[in-house]
């Protein structure tokens, strides 16, 4: 396919042209920027023209200025609204894979590309699958695949294979426009146009589902459950979201590079298994880490804010870092933290590796977690748009033991922070008198009953707390002269050796 096709020059060159914008920012992935100064020439000399046809006489299209961004601080199918902002953009076009994930500020334009497809053997597929599966299909795929699903449907029509219905799930606007500022925390922030957040199938049917740019709907009486779900592309984090979020329906893939189709999803079961691990773990843990993995999804402040709230309501510590794209180095540098909690957008909110020193789980998980009397019911939910509540979560029966898998046995819960309202001031007060007197140990320094409920009570319990300051030291240290020349040989040894 040829540039001004693949980039849709036109439709980039309108969005721009008929909203007046100014400076546009340009957010290109790795795999994308060598392409990015043919991009760019191609969007000024159309702009250019269109400023001919527009003002009749011959335009200036200087005045529009169009920024690279070359990089992201957290994941690339995210509109970096932060970059945008150094440039002072009044929009953004966003070039690759996409999560579709609504904007905070800057309304922004998003560029899917196109992939090339063996229709009739994608076709093919299809009609063999469709005649063997036993229930209706619901055919989804990847947003790079989107040109060519009116070709899927004619070439699906003409081979007459109606034994079964086939729905076809329809991508949304690539518009985005940023949503209504909400004045409170307290208020969920509305959706704008072309955007939806994921129903549940336990909810009314005949609604709209939305997922990863993708929307569709069902008949009156028909769940997700009951249709086996046919996806057109590639194994990358779009299809790991829709493998975690409808696990219970039956999911065929079919690579279009190497034209097969693939059933086995084998691995994606462990995940869902070491995901509930991962829940198990997280309850016992006393001192939380929430990681801030987007600064331009709209809601996240809001997000992050009821994660705290939860945090503290469950009797825990809890404390924010945003530190970019997280990894183990980073994260090794806060080992206080029992496991963090990632607030992200639903296609990189899945960070677990066996590197990572303290495990991360997503704000679901944290909710089932820290939730007392919340139970999994095998749903999963990796969008946090879809989590934001209005009313605080309450704590049921925090009081009563709890069975931990992980230790074994009974365990009581860390008690609630002093300065929970629900407190009076004699509890309180006993909670810090016995903080006060806890026995110590001595030589190794450790608390004696339980462990750490907070960055200071972790700091007390390490065995090296930095370099010592004596105040008692009034005479200053004499300077000593180090060695000097190169590593191969320094001088002093240079001289040893001529002796």
């Amino acid at each position: 396919m040829d540039l001004e096709s693949t980039y849709e020059i036109d439709r980039v060159a309108g969005f721009i042209s008929a909203r007046a914008f100014r400076r546009v920012a340009l957010q290109f992935p790795d795999e994308l920027l060598k392409d990015s100064t043919r991009i760019v020439a191609a969007l000024h000399e159309k702009l250019r023209s269109f400023n001919q046809s527009h003002a009749g006489s011959n335009g200036d299209a200087k005045d529009v200025k169009l920024y690279v961004m070359a990089d992201t601080m957290y994941g690339n199918c995210c509109v970096d609204e932060v970059g945008a902002s150094h440039a002072n953009a009044d929009c953004v076009i966003h070039y690759g894979r996409t999560c579709f994930s609504p904007t905070s500020t800057l309304p922004a334009f998003l560029v899917l590309g196109k992939a090339s497809l063996g229709v009739p053997l994608c076709a093919q597929k299809l009609c063999e699958y469709t005649k063997k599966g036993g229930k209706p299909i619901l055919v989804q795929y990847g947003l790079e695949y989107a040109h060519a699903i009116t070709e899927i449907k004619a070439s699906v029509g003409a081979q007459a294979c109606f034994e079964l219905e086939v729905h076809y799930a329809d991508i949304m606007s690539p518009i985005i426009t940023p949503p209504e500022t909400f004045s409170s925390m307290n208020e969920q922030p509305e959706l704008s146009d072309g955007q939806c957040a994921n129903i549940r199938s336990t909810q009314e049917s005949n609604a709209a589902y939305c997922i990863g740019g993708l929307t569709w709907s069902l008949p009156v009486g028909r769940r997700m459950e009951d249709y086996l779900i046919f996806y057109v592309g590639s194994d990358d984090p779009a299809f790991a979201n829709i493998l975690m979020t409808y696990n219970a329906c039956e999911i065929v893939r079919y690579d279009a590079t190497e034209d097969l189709l693939v059933n086995d999803f084998s691995q994606q079961k462990r995940i869902l298994k070491r995901r509930y691990f991962l829940i198990e773990k997280a309850k016992d843990a006393s001192i939380i880490g929430i990681l801030v993995g987007t600064l331009g999804v709209a809601g996240y402040l809001h997000m992050i804010h009821q994660m705290k709230d939860l945090i503290t309501r469950a009797g825990k510590k809890a404390y924010t870092f945003v530190m970019g794209r997280p990894n183990p180095a980073k994260l090794a540098n806060f080992p206080e933290c029992d496991i963090f909690i990632y607030v992200s957008c639903a296609q990189t909110a899945l960070l677990d590796s066996k590197e990572f020193l303290a495990p991360v789980i997503t704000p679901f998980e944290a909710m089932i977690a820290f939730g007392r009397g919340s139970e999994w019911t095998g749903a999963y939910v990796t969008e946090f748009r879809d989590l934001i509540t209005s009313s605080p979560m309450e704590a049921k029966n925090q009081s009563e033991a709890r069975f931990s898998f992980i230790q074994g046995g009974y365990v009581e819960d860390v008690e609630q922070q002093e300065v929970e309202e629900v407190e009076d001031g004699v509890s309180a007060l006993v909670n810090i008198t016995e903080k006060a007197l806890r026995v110590r140990d001595k030589d190794s320094q450790t608390l004696m009953p339980g462990t750490a409920k907070s960055g200071a009570e972790y700091f007390a319990t390490r065995s090296y707390h930095g370099l010592d300051i004596h105040p008692e030291n009034n005479f200053s240290e004499p300077f000593l002269i180090g060695k000097s020349g190169r590593a191969s040989g320094y001088k002093n040894e240079t001289a040893q050796q001529s002796q």
